[in-house]
């Protein structure tokens, strides 16, 4: 099944992937807001990104199996990201933060949901690099 088409601006709603997700895709620049990187994340997604997401999600909670499937029908509709600033005045760890977003998908031809408020560390990567890395996320529906 052929990838969604990429819409004018970025996947992530954003002006344009060169501008927003595209560097850090990339490897160009690192992610320096835990709301960058799961914007960055959805667009890794919509792309077939498997390697970025798998380099950006947290060594405890990194799936071994893959992640993306070629053969899934499966088309992005869309990111609203929900709230990143109520959950960043709950966090207590200064390495921690939370976004809430829903996206939007079809799967073989059904419109679904993903609702999620995900939970990301900022760690020193192997070369001292600070980075954002997703850890996991819950479902408040």
């Amino acid at each position: 099944m052929p990838k969604s088409k990429t819409p004018a601006g970025c996947p992530c709603g954003g002006p344009s992937l060169d501008s927003c997700c595209g560097p850090f895709l990339s490897g160009a620049t690192v992610p320096q807001a835990a709301e960058q990187l799961m914007r960055s994340r959805y667009t890794a997604y919509t792309l077939g990104n498997e390697p970025y997401l798998l380099a950006t999600w947290h060594s405890s909670t990194r799936p071994a199996e893959k992640i993306i499937n070629p053969d899934e029908r499966l088309q992005w509709l869309g990111l609203e990201v929900k709230s990143a600033l109520r959950l960043r005045q709950r966090k207590v760890n200064e390495g921690e933060d939370f976004v809430e977003f829903v996206a939007r998908c079809r799967i073989g031809g059904k419109g679904q949901r993903l609702h999620e408020v995900s939970r990301f560390l900022r760690e020193a990567d192997e070369h001292g690099v600070l980075r954002w890395y997703y850890v996991d996320g819950q479902f408040p529906e």
